[in-house]
């Protein structure tokens, strides 16, 4: 069983940038698509990200595009999301999952989730 454990959210002002992590134990990280998910409160998990298992594709959901970036790192299992131009809506807890392939991911399913980390705008 995959444990992934996310971290580098916090407080934030409009326009601010955070990186979160998300690292994986338990599996062979490599082998598997990255995916990130948010759900704000009061709302629905929602896709933001998706990265197949070698990096060379990636996916986005319309309200992040150009300004988040998805990105992994094999060699240490660690999947990132670079979260530029941070707007007010994009507070939410941040979870990563691992899937198959992206596909599921995309379509809002994953097999494995980690606990979360909050973004907060700090207005």
């Amino acid at each position: 069983q995959v444990q992934l454990v996310e971290s580098g959210g916090g407080l934030v002002p409009a326009g601010g940038s955070l990186r979160l992590s998300c690292a994986a134990s338990g599996r062979t990280f490599a082998r598997y698509a990255m995916g990130w998910f948010r759900q704000a409160p009061g709302k629905e998990r929602e896709f933001v990200a998706a990265i197949s298992w070698g990096g060379y594709s990636t996916f986005y959901a319309d309200s992040v595009k150009g300004r988040f970036t998805v990105s992994r790192d094999n060699a240490k299992n660690t999947g990132y999301l670079q979260m530029n131009s941070l707007k007010p809506e994009d507070t939410a807890e941040y979870y990563c999952t691992l899937d198959s392939t992206t596909a599921p991911i995309i379509q809002g399913r994953g097999t494995d989730w980690g606990k979360g980390t909050l973004v907060t705008d700090s207005v």
